[in-house]
């Protein structure tokens, strides 16, 4: 394992739990990237605008990292532009057959002891465990 920071993991892990309560305990919602960004297309309603604000704010983090410590990045990609666009659609199309994401059913289903959220999180760590294993030991 390479830049193992348990400080920073447990500093991150904090700032997401209270991000998370946050919009629990304001707005009555669960912080589910799938429910938050696929409720955007078509917009729903008179709540698009914190939605917008939650999307926003995540991509603004991500720039703000880019530019303030761009080494958290690495150098270049694992893959070309269209794979990773391809694994995109399929993780959001995962999420819609799951409904709902890891970030939703990990962070705030399990702390909410939702039994559906077990099942995915059990079935998402397995299937990563899965192809980890295949795709290093297998195929090389």
């Amino acid at each position: 394992m390479h830049n193992f920071t348990p400080l920073s993991g447990l500093i991150g892990g904090v700032l997401i739990g209270i991000a998370a309560s946050g919009l629990l305990f304001v707005n009555g919602r669960i912080a589910g990237i799938s429910n938050i960004f696929g409720s955007l297309i078509p917009p729903s309603g008179g709540d698009a605008g914190w939605r917008l604000a939650f999307v926003a704010g995540l991509l603004s983090g991500g720039l703000v990292l880019v530019f303030g410590y761009p080494e958290a990045f690495g150098q270049r990609p694992p893959a070309s532009l269209s794979v990773l666009a391809a694994a995109g659609l399929l993780v959001g199309f995962g999420a819609s057959v799951g409904n709902g994401c890891t970030s939703g059913h990990g962070v705030c289903g399990l702390a909410r002891r939702s039994p559906r959220s077990l099942l995915a999180v059990a079935t998402f760590m397995t299937t990563g465990a899965a192809t980890v294993y295949v795709v290093n030991h297998l195929l090389g």
